[in-house]
């Protein structure tokens, strides 16, 4: 959903944080609703955009690193989970979740305990990313201009 994506991109902006966009997204990425909360934070976002899954596995920056999927269906809870540099958080639809091929190249899945059935993707980017910054003692977050 265009929303969803718009608000992950100002978590990516206001942790500092790349994101990448595996398309196909199911909207189009110049929907303004996407624009709207997005606001201003698109450009202060290093964002790439991925024509495909396989173009975003055969990427050099594949080859350093866990692929780690955020899901429901995982096991292992975000309080037990070690980061590591290097890791690449993937979050899949909030509609459908990932596909099966995501789970299969997934090194890692981690799960977010919550006592409802989930939270939405914005929301999940951002506990995620923020516990591995702290994991990983990522340098303090200098406030955007």
């Amino acid at each position: 959903m265009p929303p969803n994506l718009g608000a992950a991109i100002r978590v990516a902006a206001c942790f500092a944080a790349p994101l990448e966009i595996i398309e196909p997204c199911g909207f189009l990425l110049t929907d303004p609703a996407l624009k709207r909360v997005a606001m201003d934070y698109a450009g202060k976002v290093d964002l790439v955009r991925w024509g495909s899954w396989a173009d975003f596995l055969a990427a050099p920056e594949r080859a350093a690193g866990r692929l780690v999927l955020f899901t429901t269906q995982a096991e292992e809870n975000l309080d037990a989970f070690a980061f590591q540099p290097g890791d690449t958080l993937l979050f899949g639809r909030e509609s459908a979740g990932a596909p099966p091929e995501v789970h299969a190249a997934a090194q890692a899945r981690v799960r977010i305990s919550v006592a409802a059935r989930s939270l939405n993707l914005a929301v999940s980017t951002g506990v995620a990313l923020f516990e591995a910054r702290r994991q990983l003692g990522w340098p303090q977050i200098q406030p955007l201009a």
